[in-house]
């Protein structure tokens, strides 16, 4: 599947990215892969003394808006903690009406993805979801796998330890069958098991709410990501704030084990 990088010209980009901090941004050093843990949909409704529903409901309006200014700027992956495995335990009033966003936000939001070049995908326990709710995934997942922009990945179902458990699995079924050795596992083979294989590790995971936790996300992929905490809540998290996160990525010096004179 080709996952070319969305062209857009950097001086609109500059004009449609408002805020003070815009022309800070370097738009030839982006993120190739930023990953959000959107946390703060249920303090946020407590906040407007409404129910935690409320909450989740604006955030699938966040969602919308951060995918768009994402594709706008040009990142090529964008992955979403939408849903861990953990949450299967919340009260099961919470997990229907999580569930019933989900496909009402597959179904609203397949234009604006289809225009906006966005290809879907997810990674996570898909079997555990209801039917229709794969459905509706399955239909946008179709729709738009010819999409070449920004490919948007939703972590449904999915924690960092499932990923790891399911890869080795797969690893220990593949020695079994005689087909892999066990001398021959690398980290690349652990890669090519895990569900993002084929997709970058993220650069960049911004976690909001003001929480400094990982949450059993991606656990294997971030060895090397930059980690970011904001104290704003998912349904304030704005274009600005996105803009923010990435300005702050940008002053970081990565070195990956080495000294800094050999950067």
């Amino acid at each position: 599947m080709s996952r070319k990088l969305f062209n857009i010209n950097t001086s609109q980009k500059c004009d449609d990215m408002k805020g003070t901090e815009q022309n800070e941004i370097d738009y030839t050093k982006l993120p190739k892969h930023i990953a959000i843990t959107m946390d703060g949909n249920g303090r946020w409704a407590k906040q407007q003394g409404n129910i935690r529903l409320f909450g989740h409901q604006k955030g699938v309006s966040t969602v919308s808006d951060i995918v768009t200014a994402a594709a706008e700027l040009g990142i090529q992956y964008l992955t979403l903690y939408t849903f861990s495995t953990e949450n299967w335990n919340r009260p099961k009033d919470e997990v229907s009406g999580l569930m019933n966003l989900l496909i009402s936000a597959s179904e609203k939001n397949l234009e604006k993805l289809l225009k906006n070049n966005v290809k879907l995908l997810t990674i996570g326990d898909f079997d555990a979801l209801p039917e229709q709710v794969k459905k509706s995934l399955q239909n946008v997942i179709r729709k738009t796998a010819n999409n070449t922009g920004l490919t948007l990945i939703l972590a449904i179902s999915y924690s960092g330890q499932w990923d790891i458990t399911e890869m080795v699995k797969s690893i220990a079924n593949e020695c079994k069958n005689g087909t892999l050795s066990v001398n021959d596992i690398s980290a690349e083979t652990i890669r090519d098991h895990l569900s993002t294989k084929g997709i970058p590790d993220p650069e960049l995971l911004i976690r909001t709410s003001g929480e400094y936790r990982i949450s059993n996300f991606l656990l294997w992929q971030i060895a090397y990501t930059e980690l970011y905490f904001t104290e704003v809540l998912w349904p304030d998290f704005t274009k600005q704030e996105l803009l923010n996160a990435i300005k702050d990525f940008q002053n970081r010096q990565r070195r990956f084990g080495k000294v800094e004179n050999q950067i």
